[in-house]
Formats: C-alpha cells, structure tokens, sequence
C-alpha cells in the first residue's frame, strides 16, 4: 500500500475515486483523499445500500451499509481529470462479499473457472451516440452528419477527432489498448474496440471507458449515450463480446497459456481453416440454449427490442441478430464463429458489463457440461429471412420485449445460479416494473394513430 501511494502521489493524485457498479451498469462512488488509501483497500468506504439500485437492503441495521472495497491492482490515475485515480471497488455487506455486486457476481464464476485452470478473455466492442438536445428533441451532436449510410464515413469521423483523439489518449493513458475508432452506420454514432483481455479486467475497462466518455463529451458539449435505439429509422447500438477460453495463467508471460477454442488436425497441428475446437461449440452451444434468458441480461431496457425487433434502417440494416443461431463470420447470426474465438452478438450497449459477462461464463459452462453440440450452421443473411422463415428452419425466435426476457430469465435455473438469490430477484423486480411503466405509458405514436380514428 505504501508503495502504491508514493507512485499515485508522484502522478500527481491527491483524491481516489472509489468506484462501483450498481445493477443497472452505471458507475457510482465517491472521493477518498489519498491519505486513506489503506482504508480503502482494507476495510473499503461506506454507502447507504438502500440509495444503490437493486441491492435489496435494508434501512436500517448493520446489513444497510454496503463497504465498497478497493481492489489496489486497479487504481490508475485519469489523464482527463488530473489530481484524481479510480480505484475500483467490489461490495461488501456484514463483512462479506455482498452476493447482489455485480463485480463480485462476476468475481464468482470466474472463480468457477479457475478451479478449472481456465480463463475466459473477451474482447468487448462498446458503440455509441453522441447527441444533443434542441428545442426538446434528442439529435445527432453533429448537425453535418446527415448521410444515409454514414458508416466509416472519413467526412464526419475527422469533425469529431477532438473527442475522439482525448477518448484514445485517456484510455491509452490508463492502458488500455484502443485498436480502432470508427463511425458506425447510424447517424451520429461511433464504435471503440479494445484489446481483449480476461473477463474481469474487460468488464473493468468497460466501465472506465463509459466514465472517460462521459466526461470529454460533456467537455464538448454533447451528451454521450450508450442507449440502444435512440433513433427509430437508424441502426441501434451494439456491444459485441469476442470470446475464448484459455487454460494456464491469466497473466502469462512464458507462452504457456493455451487457447481451448483453437482447433487442431489429428497429427497435433493447428487447423488454420478451422473455426472452434469442442470446448469452442460446446460452450457457444451452451450460448445458444440459454439465449432466451441471456437476453434479460443482455438486452435489459424497453428500448433494447426495438433494436433487436428493427429489420430496416435508413442506411438499408441493423445488424442485430435475428434469430438464435451461430454461423461461419456471419453477422446476422446470435453467434459469430471464427478462428479460435466467437463473436457474441446479442448484448447491446446498456448492459452491465459484469452481469452480461458472468452470465456468458455460466452458459457456456452448462454446454461444456453437457456436451452440447452446435445446430447446424447457417451462411445467409437472417435478417432477410423474417420470423416465419427463421421458425420454418427450426431456428428459435429471441425474446420480443423485456416482459418476455423476464420470465425467460425466471425460468433459467443456471442463469438464476449465476446471478444468486438476491440479485436475481432485485433485477426481475425492477425490470418488470420498468416494462409495466413502458406498457402504460401513452406514447405520441398513439396519440397520432389513434385519437382522432374511432
């Protein structure tokens, strides 16, 4: 400790910023003078759990405080906010780790897979909006991006490199390996990919890049969104997992971590034509058969399935998948499989980076379990098949709205592990209160639609 608090203050830190992830996936905390640093990675800093969304606790008691616990391996000191480092923070409640913390959800199947010798890395691919707001309505930051198909579109990409050049330089800042910067398809959207990375530290350097985001938009005066669908005639905005699981060392530096997914021929050599090895299908087998519950997780607002329902765009498609199936780098399938790795493609970008990832480890566990074989593979573009067709192939329908992925996850017994008591039931609490307030609520669609006709 004492050795991390002479490196910070010779950065330049003064304030920690203890930092935790609440159910919904938003960064919460509070500064700590670095002073205390050793209070913050021993005992950890006190909130009041019933002011955090969906710990359950109670109002009073020694079980209302949740500790928020540094972990020391984590803090860095943030290029955009200088003075400062986050440290990030795992919940306790009653001296033990709180079972409703997203991290420590997380923390636990990743332990599943250490007891193993396994490790999962994922490659997580975070798109996003910037927008402003006039006269009350929500638009595209940049009022000259106006293109049909603005994807990859080197006019409007270089108006924001202010933005995205201090976005590449903080998190570089902070380590992380930023390997693209790109316009998407939609309208004043944007995509970051980031080296990968084991499961836990992934999910961490997606909550750092959301809070540097944040704070460099609001520094341009734009307003910074990961909301899936904000726009009904553009694409939605995605968080695609790359994943493999390794054996051996999560840090290792000899060679000896092995990739599980990787094929090989039957002389021992690696098949390079090769898509997934075993475990490979096996796991994204197990993907697949708990898409429907996945989903809860994966997709958890209203708005999520009106990007996972859209089937047409200005820019001529979405994207998203269409129906529960895997295919050879296929992107309109649930399952995008490649060499020694797979693209998950069903979680978009309001889901909890800790929640969705634990999520993943508990389903593709059950298929290594159970020895589940992939379905046959598909190599057409789904979204133009349409839900009769998908049902004519046999191919399973995701959920259409987030009441339906509730009682999906409800009934997921392995999902429902994962998650344990207490955050299974706070989720599906607030989820379903959130889909009946969406069902009530009288939209100006209605109004227009509907007032005036009968």
């Amino acid at each position: 400790m004492k050795d991390l608090r002479e490196r910070l203050a010779a950065q330049g830190v003064h304030t920690l910023i203890a930092q935790f992830t609440d159910l919904h996936g938003v960064a919460r905390g509070k500064f700590v003078p670095l002073a205390h640093l050793d209070t913050l990675l021993t005992d950890g800093v006190a909130f009041s759990g019933p002011s955090i969304a969906g710990t359950g606790l109670a109002r009073t008691g020694e079980r209302s405080a949740y500790w928020a616990r540094g972990a020391g391996s984590t803090a860095c000191a943030l290029p955009w906010l200088p003075g400062y480092a986050r440290v990030v923070c795992d919940g306790f409640v009653g001296g033990e780790p709180f079972d409703a913390c997203p991290r420590q959800v997380l923390r636990r199947q990743v332990a599943k897979l250490a007891a193993r010798g396994w490790h999962l890395r994922t490659g997580i691919e975070p798109e996003f909006f910037l927008l402003r707001q006039e006269g009350g309505r929500w638009l595209p930051a940049d009022a000259a991006d106006r293109l049909a198909q603005p994807g990859y579109d080197l006019k409007s990409l270089p108006r924001q490199r202010g933005f995205l050049q201090g976005l590449q330089q903080a998190l570089e800042g902070c380590g992380l390996d930023v390997l693209e910067l790109d316009h998407v398809d939609a309208q004043g959207q944007y995509e970051v990919n980031f080296g990968f990375d084991e499961a836990l530290a992934s999910a961490d350097h997606l909550m750092l890049f959301k809070m540097a985001a944040h704070a460099l938009a609001e520094r341009e005066g734009m307003v910074f969104s990961m909301m899936p669908k904000p726009f009904a005639d553009q694409p939605g905005s995605g968080m695609h997992l790359h994943v493999s699981l390794w054996s051996g060392p999560v840090h290792d530096r000899h060679g000896n971590a092995r990739n599980l997914f990787v094929p090989h021929r039957a002389d021992g050599a690696v098949d390079a034509a090769g898509l997934l090895a075993p475990p490979g299908r096996q796991f994204a087998a197990g993907v697949l058969a708990h898409a429907a519950g996945l989903s809860a997780l994966a997709a958890p607002t209203v708005n999520s399935y009106k990007r996972l329902a859209a089937s047409e765009s200005q820019c001529g498609h979405t994207w998203v998948p269409a129906g529960i199936a895997h295919g050879p780098n296929n992107r309109t399938a649930l399952v995008r499989t490649l060499h020694g790795r797979f693209e998950w493609r069903q979680p978009d970008a309001s889901a909890n980076p800790y929640l969705v990832s634990a999520a993943l480890i508990a389903a593709g566990l059950d298929g290594i379990d159970r020895q589940l074989e992939l379905p046959a593979a598909v190599d057409d573009d789904l979204s133009q098949v349409g839900a009769t067709g998908l049902q004519a192939r046999g191919i399973g329908l995701l959920p259409r709205h987030l009441g339906e992925a509730i009682d999906a996850l409800a009934a997921d017994a392995v999902l429902a592990e994962a998650l344990g008591t207490t955050l299974q039931r706070e989720f599906i609490a607030l989820k379903q209160d959130e889909h009946l307030q969406h069902s009530r609520h009288v939209s100006d669609w209605e109004l227009q639609r509907y007032a005036a006709r009968f």
